[in-house]
């Protein structure tokens, strides 16, 4: 089986994710099989009741909702935040839902940032090489606070998919290979560009699985509308405007923005409560262990 620890950094608005994923040693003794299986029915059990929706579509409060496909499930906000708990994630207020299949497969995640209308000038001056270059110097510093916290460092090893916009939808994607101690994981990453802010979509999965699941992936993306009064398109003159435009989304989203912008004392009083090591780009704050179902089960997971 496929036992596999979740890391979950960055849940602060704005501020990237990054997930890794990796195998965990079973541990040496062995519950019978009938313990098991009990305590795999109670767990399973759990996540049911957080509430789980399998056909039709998904509602993002009242901005957007998004397809559920064959074989998924989805849970709102409050079903999202229960799930990333349970697996010791940090959590905010900007969770809107999750996509899920059956056992532990791929997370798909949305939150949403009210950051404001995000200008698309920048579209033709994606420069992947100084992003890639910007958050792994922020990755740097963001190690530092996680050897304080006792978690194994991260490193940002390179674009599995760098940035890209697509001028028809006003969707802005990349991936990121993001290796630990523990191996290597994928995040595939959009934002759709909305009237009052981005909606932030993350596929959390392993390398291996990458291929097989960007066609599910792009399905689900192209299942997500805005509602009525919040697309891209219906934007109006005095609307909120973002103070960062595409190449921060992926750089550090409005943290970075306000660092650059002489606004960083607005954040002051935040970051001083994560201690020395903090900076705008903070990779690597949460802990999460996916991999909870080997400690509950003797080593046996979904695959």
């Amino acid at each position: 089986m496929n036992i596999r620890i979740l890391t979950l950094a960055g849940i602060i608005g704005g501020i990237p994710s990054v997930f890794t994923l990796a195998q965990e040693p079973a541990p040496s003794a062995q519950p019978s099989q009938a313990e098991m299986e009990a305590r795999e029915k109670a767990f399973l059990d759990r996540i049911e009741s957080f509430g789980w929706t399998r056909e039709g579509v998904g509602r993002l409060k009242d901005m957007a909702q998004v397809g559920i496909p064959s074989g998924w499930r989805f849970t709102d906000g409050n079903g999202t935040r229960q799930m990333l708990q349970l697996y010791q994630n940090l959590t905010s207020d900007s969770e809107l839902g999750m996509l899920t299949t059956e056992g532990e497969g791929p997370w798909v995640i949305f939150e949403f940032d009210d950051s404001g209308y995000v200008k698309d000038d920048e579209k033709d001056k994606l420069d992947a090489d100084a992003m890639l270059a910007s958050l792994q110097e922020g990755q740097r510093h963001g190690n530092e606070r996680r050897r304080e916290m006792g978690m194994p460092e991260l490193h940002l090893l390179g674009w599995a998919v760098p940035p890209r916009f697509n001028d028809q939808t006003k969707n802005l994607e990349w991936a990121l290979r993001v290796g630990s101690q523990n191996g290597e994981s994928i995040n595939y990453s959009t934002r759709l560009l909305g009237r009052h802010g981005v909606m932030k979509v993350d596929l959390v999965c392993g390398p291996e699985e990458m291929d097989s699941l960007i066609p599910a992936y792009q399905n689900i993306i192209s299942g997500y509308q805005y509602l009525g009064g919040h697309s891209y398109a219906e934007f109006r003159e005095g609307d909120k405007m973002a103070k960062y435009g595409l190449t921060a989304l992926v750089a550090g989203g409005a943290a970075v923005a306000a660092g650059k912008m002489g606004l960083f004392a607005k954040l002051a009083g935040f970051f001083a409560k994560l201690g020395k090591g903090a900076i705008v780009i903070v990779i690597g704050i949460g802990v999460a262990l996916k991999g909870l179902f080997s400690k509950l089960f003797g080593g046996r997971g979904q695959a």
